[in-house]
């Protein structure tokens, strides 16, 4: 499965990126707008530089690059996402949404439901945790890990059939709604563990 990482503006975990990249996680990454300035700081050259670099201050050179207005009605973390799904991707990890600007923020995880609602395997990483999206019906093996908190919160209306195992806390079967603090703080207890569900998207956030 072809795998993109998208690096955005925010807060960037260069160190995790690092670490990924060495490994070859990545068939190709973009750099959305500022997350150009990010990358550079890293010592990694994009594939592709897209946005319209309002952020940035400059267009970038010695790469291939997506020039876009500053007056337009989609950010440019959603055209990138538009971008890797119209390229192929099956998955995509995102860097620098996270953090900074809690619009932008919101933003983000509201456009990471619904590209993964579209088909894309999407998990957020920040600096602290990375957030898995998880369509119903699905679910998400989680290795063993002796401690952390696993946080789970239903992105649409209503999440049902919501499953919780080898937590320390079991859900079963339980109905989500995105107007509830249900699913907060579980903990990873030294066993592999897995979240479930059968309708609705929701947002799992692990440890990194």
């Amino acid at each position: 499965m072809t795998t993109y990482a998208l690096v955005g503006a925010s807060d960037f975990n260069a160190a995790y990126f690092a670490e990924r990249a060495a490994c070859g996680a990545f068939d190709a990454v973009i750099a959305v707008d500022g997350g150009f300035a990010s990358l550079e700081a890293a010592g990694c050259v994009p594939d592709l530089a897209l946005g319209d670099f309002d952020s940035l201050g400059f267009v970038p050179e010695g790469v291939p690059v997506k020039l876009f207005p500053a007056e337009k009605d989609a950010s440019d973390m959603e055209l990138a996402l538009e971008e890797a799904l119209t390229c192929g991707a099956g998955t995509v990890e995102v860097y620098g949404a996270l953090g900074g600007r809690l619009d932008h923020t919101l933003a983000n995880l509201s456009l990471l439901a619904s590209f993964a609602e579209r088909g894309l395997d999407v998990v957020a990483v920040g600096e602290r945790e990375r957030i898995a999206l998880l369509v119903g019906p699905g679910e998400l093996p989680i290795e063993a890990a002796d401690g952390g908190i696993v946080s789970v919160f239903s992105l649409s209306d209503v999440a049902t059939g919501v499953c919780e195992e080898g937590l320390k806390y079991g859900l079963d079967g339980v109905t989500l709604t995105n107007r509830t603090s249900w699913g907060l703080s579980n903990e990873l207890v030294g066993t592999a563990a897995r979240i479930s569900v059968e309708s609705g998207t929701l947002a799992v956030f692990l440890p990194l």
